[in-house]
């Protein structure tokens, strides 16, 4: 009798993102346990008793926080013990999930658009003050975070430490270069800021996440905002650009490309072909043999995907594909995809932005 252990095919199935099935264990089999399905199993909740607190402290970016920021907040998180709770200071809109990131209490200070550090350093004294928190925690990222952890160092006295790669319950350590690469350890001060990757923040617990405190940032400042000046689209750094409108070999019309650039205010790219063919310069190119770019919106025309190119679009946040062949993998990897000729959609779509300009600058012969 052969003592093989086979697997029904047909028996319960989990697809993962990358379309793989897997076969979920527990169901119909004496040698396995209770069913775990991926969809359903939760991480556990981190056990605290609101006796003391961590605070971490980090600046949004459009609504979120970057990886460095994350690995503060999961810092705290790993470090807290059972009687600490983890509160998590952020300025400037938040639309995450807190108790993801494992925090147990959040606090949202509406930022306003101008750079006002003396009022951030009097709301977080305020803070803490008040939670008088064990450590605190930001990353150190020059302006803002770094800059602020820097003043509160300075206003409070505290210990701190900068540029911390290695962090535990008890010590820090930063780097210095004295004979070569070393690192200098000190007792854990109540102030760290830490370098990134310093911390895996993929935690295997959740926070308790409460509902957010939303406070305003006073105005009032003792820096004044002189306002910023619009740049021409062919003079922005794709490296720096927001909006990028990128052409590949399926564009011909390059007058008809450049005004829809021109008039939505937008960086140009270009794919590696588009570049050896002469129609774009070498500084355009965009991918891993160009340049790698983090769009809020990247618009790309008659551009397949080769994959150095997807390797340079990789932190764009959305992604917009004007192509022909469906089967592209730029299609595949666009949060939309229009399949239709590039020159056709780029005038249809300069047309549409023209007419909402004017529509703005004559709003009464708008509604004739």
């Amino acid at each position: 009798m052969s003592c093989i252990r086979r697997v029904d095919p047909r028996r319960p199935h989990a697809v993962t993102e990358a379309g793989i099935r897997r076969v979920v264990l527990g169901e119909g089999s004496p040698h396995s346990g209770p069913v775990l399905r991926p969809d359903t199993a939760k991480k556990p909740l981190r056990a605290a008793e609101a006796r003391r607190c961590m605070l971490a402290v980090a600046h949004s970016d459009r609504g979120q926080l970057d990886p460095h920021a994350r690995q503060a907040v999961a810092a705290a998180a790993l470090l807290a013990e059972r009687d600490t709770i983890v509160h998590l200071l952020v300025f400037g809109e938040f639309d995450g999930d807190a108790g993801a990131l494992g925090a147990d209490r959040l606090t949202v200070i509406t930022a306003p658009p101008a750079y006002a550090p003396d009022a951030e350093l009097a709301m977080l004294l305020a803070l803490m003050e008040r939670d008088r928190p064990l450590h605190v925690f930001l990353p150190d990222n020059g302006l803002p975070d770094g800059d602020l952890g820097r003043r509160l160092a300075a206003a409070t006295g505290d210990t701190a430490a900068a540029h911390v790669v290695e962090l535990s319950a008890d010590s820090v350590a930063s780097p210095y270069l004295r004979a070569g690469l070393r690192r200098a350890r000190r007792a854990l001060p109540r102030i760290v800021l830490l370098a990134p990757d310093a911390v895996d923040d993929r935690l295997p617990f959740i926070g308790h996440g409460e509902g957010a405190r939303v406070m305003p940032l006073p105005m009032s400042s003792a820096y004044r905002d002189h306002g910023t000046r619009t740049l021409p689209a062919m003079e922005v750094g794709l490296e720096e650009a927001d909006l990028i409108v990128s052409a590949g070999n399926g564009v011909r019309d390059l007058s008809g490309f450049q005004a829809l650039a021109d008039a939505l205010g937008a960086a140009v790219g270009a794919s590696r072909v588009a570049v050896d063919d002469g129609r774009f310069s070498r500084g355009q190119q965009i991918g891993a043999t160009g340049k790698t770019v983090s769009a809020s919106a990247y618009l790309a025309f008659g551009i397949s995907g080769a994959v150095q190119h997807l390797q340079g679009i990789k932190d764009c946040r959305h992604v917009i594909a004007v192509n022909l062949d469906a089967s592209a993998p730029l299609v595949r990897r666009a949060d939309l995809s229009i399949i239709d000729d590039t020159k056709r959609v780029a005038e249809a779509l300069l047309a549409e932005v023209r007419q909402a300009r004017a529509a703005r600058s004559n709003p009464e012969a708008s509604h004739d």
